[in-house]
């Protein structure tokens, strides 16, 4: 099945900044006793096995152990409410890691699936600052950061080299806004926690 997708993402989680999960690989302990996180992708541009996804967004939340390499995640994927049937399946697809392509590269360290939900998901990429509302269960907000001795106008410090799946390239960000509600038996307020955000351009 041939599918493309480009677009960005960002992603909030427990873990202060900067996340040891992200720097290590998943080999290096959470900040905290679990890690939850959560990646939003909002798809600029895309065909999925000749289904149009264009300006579509789907978030996927991750609730696994300190040392997440280890497996054993619990994960829901939550996909636009705007989709149609078509388009729900193509995406639900690619971000599960059935079509492929790097999400694939998780799913041997998933250990449990908790749902998947189309709600309606706003989400909003302006300059340094990264948004992204999924139904009334999350709400992120962050903003990339820069290095306070190159002012306000400074480059947006980045870590690279990263295995991820979004791009090998993320910022450091910090989130002014974090929250969880009913998360499947999960509520939080992470603010001030970890972020990352990137373009990504996906493809088999």
């Amino acid at each position: 099945m041939p599918w493309n997708l480009n677009g960005t993402y960002l992603e909030s989680c427990n873990c202060d900044v900067v996340c040891p999960c992200t720097t290590s690989g998943l080999t290096a302990p959470a900040d905290h006793e679990r890690c939850q996180v959560t990646l939003a992708f909002h798809v600029d541009s895309g065909n999925v096995d000749g289904v149009d996804v264009s300006d579509r967004s789907v978030a996927v939340f991750i609730d696994a152990p300190r040392v997440m390499a280890e497996g054993g995640w619990q994960v829901a994927l939550y996909l636009d409410g705007g989709a149609d049937d078509g388009q729900a399946d193509a995406l639900g697809r690619v971000f599960s890691g059935q079509a492929g392509g790097p999400m694939a590269a998780l799913t041997p360290l998933i250990g449990e699936v908790l749902g998947v939900e189309r709600v309606p998901i706003d989400y909003r990429d302006d300059g340094r600052h990264h948004a992204a509302r999924v139904g009334d269960a999350i709400d992120i907000e962050i903003v990339d950061q820069v290095a306070p001795q190159l002012g306000e106008d400074g480059p947006v410090m980045t870590l690279t080299g990263m295995f991820h799946p979004a791009n090998s390239t993320l910022t450091i960000a910090r989130s002014t806004r974090a929250t969880g509600d009913g998360v499947y038996g999960r509520s939080w307020d992470f603010a001030g926690g970890n972020g990352h955000a990137a373009p990504f351009t996906w493809s088999t």
